[in-house]
């Protein structure tokens, strides 16, 4: 069933854009898409909210860059939009340009963690803090350009609650790191999940109604990319060139590719326990076979120097059980990190930022706000508790 609305052109003028963009917000049955009806003045710049989340970790060189460009893109594309800058325990002194910028301009923000926890937590504080009806995701290092929220926008307008976009040139990168990242996505399409697009990062365009969904999600280790698509939400795919960051190096060396990679194919499938039965089966039939060559070996009197093979192939097969435990214990370990409900990150300072978001596994420390001194009491959420669902008594 279809959903329209219709608007006499003599009142139209007398109504905003805003007041019918959150009329249709409110409207869950029978219509398609909220984000196919999200109106526009006829200047073009649309009177819907924009929220900006970009993750920070000592980036201190580039942010100059980003205030002088981001700012310009977005207000070609609307009157009204938000910045958020999550600090993931930066020690460069990059809360101090980011708290600089904000004590001049309150549509720039500020989320401190209180350490280091990660680039997928500081994403999910980020959308935790949201007010926009569009919220954009992406890296502060200008890679992500902002040029390109303009043809996200109107993907947004034609019906899609996402908006990705896809690499097809990557500029300062090695040929190294560009095979190891295309190996990854064929991975983790053919064997994980196959609804995740390769060659797409975190850069992102978000309805509402898709934030909302993402904030449902509060497992401890997280890989945005399997999540959003897990959702299935109805998604449009920009390809891009991707340039070279603005200024500084890169904070995701070889050792953190590699721990993102794991996190995304052990949260996201139970593969590798698979991969080690299957493969311990296999060598199961190996040792089998050794043995029968070993029955045959010492009826026919061959050379001794053979046990030099057989004892190449115990230690294979005892590394290999080696290996299969790691796994498994691996596994083990997440399930007993996430048996204890701990946050998924810690706020402890915050700029223009007038209350503490309330949702699960967050924990906001009692923060100081930097221009109007408004005080967050210190709280954390518990878990979700779905509507009909047994309480305890007391």
């Amino acid at each position: 069933m279809g959903c329209t609305l219709g608007i006499d052109d003599e009142h139209e003028s007398d109504l905003t854009q805003t007041v019918y963009f959150h009329y249709l917000l409110d409207l869950r049955v029978g219509c398609r898409s909220v984000s196919a009806l999200a109106l526009q003045s006829r200047s073009g710049v649309s009177n819907v909210k924009i929220s900006v989340v970009s993750p920070v970790y000592n980036e201190y060189e580039v942010l100059p860059y980003l205030f002088d460009a981001l700012p310009k893109a977005l207000v070609k594309l609307t009157d009204h939009y938000e910045i958020i800058l999550v600090d993931d325990g930066s020690t460069d002194g990059s809360d101090r340009v980011i708290r600089e910028r904000a004590e001049s301009d309150s549509r720039i923000k500020l989320v401190q963690f209180s350490r280091n926890f990660g680039q997928q937590a500081a994403i999910t504080a980020g959308l935790d803090c949201v007010t926009g009806d569009i919220v954009v995701v992406m890296d502060c290092d200008m890679q992500d350009p902002p040029e390109m929220l303009g043809p996200m926008l109107d993907k947004i307008h034609q019906g899609y609650d996402v908006v990705s976009c896809r690499r097809i040139g990557r500029d300062g990168e090695s040929l190294f790191k560009r095979w190891s990242s295309t190996a990854f996505y064929q991975v983790m399409r053919s064997g994980i999940d196959h609804r995740i697009p390769p060659e797409v990062g975190d850069f992102r365009m978000y309805t509402r109604r898709a934030v909302d969904g993402l904030r449902a999600f509060r497992e401890q280790h997280r890989f945005m990319r399997g999540l959003v698509a897990w959702l299935g939400l109805k998604e449009a795919i920009l390809p891009f060139h991707r340039p070279a960051r603005a200024a500084g190096q890169t904070k995701y060396p070889l050792s953190k590719l590699i721990k993102l990679a794991w996190t995304a194919i052990s949260s996201s499938s139970p593969l590798p326990l698979k991969a080690s039965s299957y493969l311990g089966a296999a060598m199961l039939w190996s040792s089998a076979c050794a043995a029968c060559l070993f029955l045959i070996g010492f009826f026919a009197d061959w050379n001794a120097t053979s046990s030099l093979a057989w004892v190449s192939f115990l230690l294979g097969l005892s590394g290999l059980q080696m290996t299969a435990i790691g796994l498994l214990g691996d596994y083990v370990g997440r399930v007993f990190e996430e048996s204890k409900s701990r946050p998924l990150y810690v706020v402890s300072q915050v700029c223009n930022i007038e209350r503490s978001p309330e949702q699960p596994r967050a924990l906001w420390l009692d923060t100081h706000e930097a221009q109007s001194a408004v005080r967050i009491e210190p709280r954390i959420y518990g878990p979700i508790v779905l509507p009909g669902a047994p309480r305890k008594a007391g």
